[in-house]
């Protein structure tokens, strides 16, 4: 006896897939909870010549262009002391430490945000199939993207990189916010 499918059933099956994904991207199915819907936030006004003195070329491109850092290259990944995980364009905090975990895929993971109100998120269609993109609600810089895959209570995985965080151990005083400035 044959245990493979037919070629009609392989159709079938294609078929309905074809029919199945675009309604799942459609209606946001598989969406985290905290990122219902995309959330407005306010910039920064600093001028890219600013943004370019103020952080490192590897920061500009993660923060500024939307970029990722290669896996396992952060040291904030390992990193498991008390403490709060500030933006590093503008250093509001955006993630504890008691919210970290090991996500084991090689970037700093947390299960929520100390505020939801500190990220913005939007649609990422990058890589086509559709992701939740975060940034800093305060400056705008790229953070990483959320999914839910992640731990209770929250089931999410706040995937982040690490050169876009600055981490202050807990007894430390958090740096003050960069000053906006008005450049239009």
């Amino acid at each position: 006896m044959n245990d493979r499918p037919s070629i009609q059933g392989r159709r079938r099956f294609v078929a309905a897939l074809g029919l199945a994904l675009p309604a799942f991207w459609l209606t946001g199915c598989g969406r985290p909870a905290s990122a219902d819907r995309d959330t407005p936030f306010e910039p920064l006004k600093l001028a890219d010549a600013q943004w370019r003195e103020i952080l490192t070329p590897e920061q500009y491109h993660i923060l500024r262009r939307e970029g990722t850092e290669p896996p396992f290259s952060s040291p904030l990944d390992k990193e498991y002391g008390d403490g709060t995980y500030v933006c590093a364009g503008c250093f509001l905090p955006l993630f504890s430490s008691e919210h970290k975990y090991d996500s084991r895929t090689g970037w700093p993971s947390f299960w929520q945000p100390i505020d939801p109100a500190h990220v913005g998120t939007k649609r990422d269609f990058r890589l086509i199939i559709p992701r939740i993109e975060y940034h800093c609600a305060r400056c705008g810089g790229h953070q990483g993207h959320v999914f839910n895959d992640g731990p209770e209570p929250t089931g999410e995985r706040w995937c982040n990189n690490g050169l876009a965080l600055k981490f202050v151990p807990a007894g430390q005083p958090l740096p003050a916010l960069r000053a906006a400035k008005d450049n239009g």
